[in-house]
């Protein structure tokens, strides 16, 4: 052996006797499904890895005070105008530092796409069972990722003290004063007194750039150690068990496919960050209490509980001279604790169930042969788009010329019925849906001929399925009905295509 091998020799052991070197190649090798639905949760990573680059980035010139000054910058219309050091400096990073409009919306875009993945990814492991033992706690902390984020979201959108961010503060601070006995005094520690108060911009901004964040990425990377740690779910097919997993190895094939993915996504964020304005603070002016921007939306992940506060009719009680208003404390505090209590405990419950929870499962369901489930996935994921809805009632009443009060009434009404509707037709399409593939798997394919039998009856040719959607049922099938001898289907080369 050469002085140059054994002195390679030695490092290796020195290294691997202070961190796991060798144990690490069998890491390197570990498979991963390569379906398109088990990259949502990367793209919800990548966004996240962008909004620290572009957060930190904007922290070296927002200014977290609520002082009054008079704006001096470039923007002409706002020129003289009183208005909050947030709002001031914000109109300086769009306007006057270079690069900073395209920082700006390349943070909210990324913010965005943050949520919608985190929710379509959750959604990927709702339809496919893919929360079920021993993947409870990684549900859980999904669930409440899903739930900083919403936070993280809300924290930052407020933070310019424009016009619209401030109607948003002020529902906010509607919100905290619903909870009986205690929401004045939330209200109060969180305004810094009585509202707009001048302490609520320098509280949201360690929240959002310190404490939450630092949550996120602590709940991402116990994420990621579960993932490792329990072995990735895939779909059934041929070679698949409880005890496997065929896909591409960690290193090369998955980290080239990874990093693929997180340059499209840091190059799609930027493209719509140049081409696809976003939160123009400047057109809505700094936030006065006594103004409410015309039309004014908040962004689409809180858009439900607006939805919420409008269809809820103005309920109110006294008791002991001290009111509860019901419509501001069911729609947006008992509603969303409810939201997310079914969604913890949604797997311990069909578990026990449908008794799953004494085994492992590691293979996905398919949606449409878990019915029930996928109702009640679809239904829950209807009634969140009614109340999306609602949020914009004034919007669209005013767009198709229709009465605000007739639309709220129908909302309502929606509200009620559409999920139920939405239950029992996705149940009923998912049972049609099955007994079509059995009846395809039992009799073959089509194949457009026509033959006469001996007894002068005629009968279509079929031939046997070789094509299956991932995660399909496969057996061998016989053409009786068609006089040709029975084979196997033989498999695709790529079942996940």
């Amino acid at each position: 052996m050469s002085r140059t091998a054994r002195r390679a020799e030695r490092l290796a052991d020195a290294a691997d006797a202070r961190l796991p070197v060798l144990e690490g190649g069998s890491l390197l090798r570990k498979a991963f499904p390569e379906h398109w639905s088990f990259f949502l949760g990367e793209i919800a990573l990548y966004s996240l890895l962008v909004l620290i680059l572009t957060g930190v980035w904007l922290t070296f010139f927002f200014q977290p005070e609520m002082r009054e000054v008079v704006y001096t910058g470039s923007y002409v219309p706002l020129q003289g105008v009183a208005m909050s050091a947030a709002f001031d400096s914000t109109l300086h990073i769009s306007f006057d530092v270079r690069g900073g409009l395209l920082m700006r919306q390349t943070h909210h875009w990324a913010a965005l796409v943050f949520v919608a993945a985190i929710g379509l990814h959750m959604l990927r492991i709702f339809f496919t069972g893919a929360f079920r033992r021993p993947r409870e706690l990684n549900w859980a902390i999904g669930v409440t990722l899903f739930m900083l984020s919403l936070a993280e979201g809300f924290a930052g959108y407020s933070l310019p003290d424009d016009l619209l961010s401030g109607t948003g503060l002020r529902i906010a601070q509607g919100i905290m004063t619903s909870i009986p006995v205690v929401g004045t005094y939330l209200a109060f520690f969180a305004f810094g007194g009585e509202y707009p108060g001048h302490d609520i911009v320098t509280r949201l901004y360690p929240l959002h750039i310190l404490l939450l964040p630092g949550a996120l990425i602590a709940l991402v990377t116990a994420h990621l150690i579960l993932v490792f740690h329990l072995k990735h779910t895939q779909w059934r097919g041929p070679g698949r068990t409880n005890r496997n997993v065929l896909g591409k190895p960690l290193y090369p094939q998955f980290t080239g496919t990874s990093a693929g993915l997180s340059l499209t996504v840091f190059g799609v964020l930027v493209l719509l960050s140049g081409i696809a304005q976003i939160n123009p603070v400047w057109t809505y002016g700094p936030y006065r209490p006594d103004q409410v921007s015309t039309g004014s939306q908040p962004d689409w992940y809180v858009g439900f509980l607006e939805g919420a506060l409008r269809l809820v009719p103005p309920w109110e009680t006294n008791v002991a001279g001290h009111t509860v208003m019901w419509n501001v404390l069911l729609p947006a505090v008992v509603l969303p604790g409810l939201l997310f209590a079914v969604l913890y405990a949604y797997p311990f419950v069909e578990q026990r169930l449908t008794g799953e929870w004494r085994h492992e499962q590691h293979l996905c369901d398919r949606p449409r042969e878990r019915p029930v489930r996928t109702g009640l996935g679809v239904a829950g994921t209807v009634f969140y788009g009614v109340l999306l809805l609602a949020g914009a009632n004034d919007i669209m009443a005013q767009v198709f010329r229709v009465s605000v009060d007739a639309l709220t009434w129908i909302l309502r009404a929606a509200l009620v019925v559409a999920p139920v509707l939405a239950f029992l037709v996705t149940r009923w399409l998912c049972r049609a849906l099955t007994a079509a593939e059995r009846e395809r798997l039992a009799e073959g394919v089509p194949t457009g001929d026509i033959r006469q039998s001996v007894t002068g009856g005629y009968e279509g040719d079929h031939e046997p399925v070789e094509s299956f959607r991932p995660g399909a049922p496969r057996r061998s099938l016989t053409g009786a009905r068609t006089g040709t001898p029975s084979r196997t289907p033989r498999a695709p080369e790529r079942p996940d295509r």
